[in-house]
């Protein structure tokens, strides 16, 4: 008598109630991501040590030697799941590892106590105002996009509100970089960044600018209109990672569960070697 086939064993079986840890799970590519992270890690250290180059360099080594394990783990992703879920693992990675730097610029500036300009996170060649339009933008056509392609959840829209916000006012800054390049560039001024601007919100932001617009209380609003621009971009990035999870959290509830059903089902729909004689 024919057996029934076993339906595949799911390395991330354990994740079951946590689906966006069984996504992020790297299963397989495991020792691929450990020996990416040690090969980075020895680069950048010689690096520093013998070429004296800063510690940023040590933190890009690693990004760069994990490109190569992360975009085989996307791969498989879509391969398993469908290129929505591969989105929104790509999106989870990326958007953590932002979030991630503007946790360090608060550490740096708050419990350190680095000045301003010192305080700019792991990666600070990143910490410009075209990296921060671009890679806004960015996510806010990823998130459309998941939407578009079914990731539909109240957090989902509140996540693509939040993050057209956030971007809108990158956008603002960036605008103004641009102005106040050109007219320091005018003035024959060269060697001047206007990187640092604020933005709508927080001390000297359009907020706290247009008291005649939008009213004393909010020109003069705890927060909103007195706080530093890390404070600023921390609690936008803090926010927008929040919501992002909380929207992962109830899609992927559904879509993974929905793949292993169908895995489940293919498996054991699958004539056995017996069936077949």
């Amino acid at each position: 008598m024919a057996e029934p086939a076993t339906p595949p064993v799911d390395a991330r079986a354990p994740f079951s109630k946590w689906p966006i840890l069984a996504l992020l799970n790297p299963g397989e590519h495991t020792p691929w991501l450990i020996a990416a992270v040690l090969t980075g890690v020895v680069i950048g250290s010689l690096a520093m040590q013998w070429l004296e180059w800063p510690f940023w360099t040590a933190v890009a080594a690693v990004i760069v030697c994990l490109l190569v394990p992360s975009a085989i783990k996307w791969h498989a992703d879509q391969r398993r799941y469908g290129a929505t879920v591969m989105g929104l693992s790509f999106l989870l990675l990326t958007q953590g590892f932002h979030t991630v730097e503007h946790v360090a610029q608060w550490v740096q500036f708050h419990v350190l106590s680095w000045d301003k300009r010192a305080a700019v996170g792991l990666l600070s060649p990143a910490n410009s105002e075209w990296v921060h339009f671009v890679w806004n933008w960015i996510v806010v056509i990823v998130v459309a996009l998941l939407i578009w392609r079914g990731m539909r959840n109240v957090w989902a829209w509140l996540l693509l509100a939040w993050a057209l916000a956030h971007t809108a006012e990158h956008t603002y800054m960036f605008v103004r970089y641009l102005q106040v390049l050109g007219n320091l560039s005018a003035l024959g001024i060269s060697d001047v960044t206007a990187q640092g601007m604020p933005g709508f919100f927080g001390r000297d932001g359009w907020l706290a600018r247009n008291a005649e617009i939008c009213g004393p209380l909010l020109a003069s609003f705890p927060g909103l209109a007195t706080a530093n621009r890390i404070d600023v971009h921390f609690w936008w990035n803090v926010g927008e990672a929040s919501l992002l999870l909380l929207a992962a959290h109830r899609y992927l509830s559904t879509a993974l569960n929905y793949t292993r059903r169908a895995a489940g089902t293919a498996a054991t729909n699958t004539p056995t070697l017996s069936e077949k004689a």
